[in-house]
């Protein structure tokens, strides 16, 4: 079982207290805006938990959950950063289902969401140098740094509830762009979705909602 390794840092998340170590990705305060738009979304949405994709030390997640109020499920494929994730869960009093698993691996075939939160690593390897404080797993993204974001949508998108939306973290607009193409390329079939909305958060990213498409 991994445990949280000292030296722990602390860093303040909206209202929350976020832990942390550098084995993990540094909580950026500009991510605050995806829980925000997440929870603002959330009364349009189905019932039930958030799932957030890729959680890191989980403080996206939560914060939508604390402002929305509604439970999460929370996967990431690092022990470290989940064992963060649960930690901190416990300390903001949300009730979370945090798995330790690689995306394709994590859910069930039959589980669905309302509310889903995806947070890729998105650098592409050759700049992956560029970010020394920041742990390689977690920001690289393959060759033009959208492998993972690409594998997760497809994940993502099988456990999205027909009504439901879907937040995304990318790198910029050309990311964007590739998730619009994904989608695209999807067709038009039972359950088709659309990017409704692009927010430009540059430097940090862009945040896209995905939502019940025509």
């Amino acid at each position: 079982m991994t445990t949280l390794d000292a030296p722990t840092e602390l860093a303040r998340f909206g209202d929350l207290d976020i832990r942390w170590d550098r084995r993990v990705l540094r909580p950026r305060a500009w991510t605050t805006a995806q829980s925000h738009w997440a929870a603002a979304l959330s009364p349009h949405c189905p019932d039930g938990p958030i799932l957030e994709l890729c959680c890191g030390a989980g403080q996206i997640g939560l914060l939508a959950a604390v402002l929305s109020g509604r439970p999460l499920v929370q996967v990431d494929r690092d022990p470290a950063a989940t064992a963060f994730a649960r930690s901190n869960a416990a300390d903001a009093g949300v009730p979370s289902d945090v798995r330790t698993a690689a995306l394709a691996d994590a859910l069930q075939p039959e589980e669905l969401f309302g509310l889903v939160i995806f947070d890729p690593p998105y650098v592409p390897t050759a700049r992956v140098s560029e970010f020394p404080e920041d742990p390689v797993g977690a920001i690289d993204g393959g060759f033009d740094g959208t492998e993972q974001l690409v594998l997760g949508l497809g994940v993502a998108l099988r456990h999205l509830h027909p009504d439901g939306h879907l937040v995304v973290q990318a790198r910029d607009t050309d990311q964007a762009e590739v998730v619009g193409r994904v989608l695209d390329g999807l067709g038009q079939g039972r359950s088709p979705r659309t990017v409704l909305e692009v927010r430009d958060y540059q430097p940090g990213g862009v945040l896209l909602d995905i939502g019940p498409g025509a």
